[in-house]
């Protein structure tokens, strides 16, 4: 049975000096302020659809590794991911350009070599990497603690 998750935004007034607040349907936040500013200048306290996408790819991505090294036989005592999106003016438009994967990881028992396979077979087993494919150029960079 397919999953389905949802948020709703509510955007108020034009696009630059308007605001507008996105609601996680599954209630685990508070609603969200969103701005342009928050996008293209600083957060000031509210996020960006960029941020949002970056904090699903760090969750996504951290389970991918997760799994991928459980199955090795080297479950991770740790990993921590910081996903970072590059919001950027292409043309006449916006486009989010790059997602960068930074992952640090506490996993006994295996090589740095075989944790970086796990780690990139995860960059492109990863849900939220294959919705992003061919759109978004992904990085990752590795550190083995």
């Amino acid at each position: 049975m397919a999953m389905k998750s949802s948020a709703e935004a509510v955007w108020e007034h034009d696009l630059v000096k308007g605001s507008g607040r996105v609601r996680l349907k599954s209630g685990v936040a508070p609603d969200l302020p969103v701005s342009w500013a928050s996008r293209t200048e600083a957060s000031n306290g509210k996020t960006s659809p960029e941020e949002l996408l970056a904090a699903a790819h760090a969750v996504c991505y951290s389970m991918a590794f997760s799994a991928g090294l459980g199955r090795n036989g080297t479950p991770p005592d740790r990993l921590t991911v910081q996903a970072v999106a590059t919001f950027d003016k292409v043309g006449d438009g916006w486009k989010v350009t790059v997602m960068e994967l930074d992952v640090k990881g506490q996993v006994p028992k295996i090589t740095r070599e075989r944790f970086e396979e796990l780690a990139k077979a995860a960059k492109d087993g990863c849900p939220i990497s294959g919705a992003l494919k061919g759109n978004v150029e992904i990085r990752l960079t590795t550190q083995l603690l």
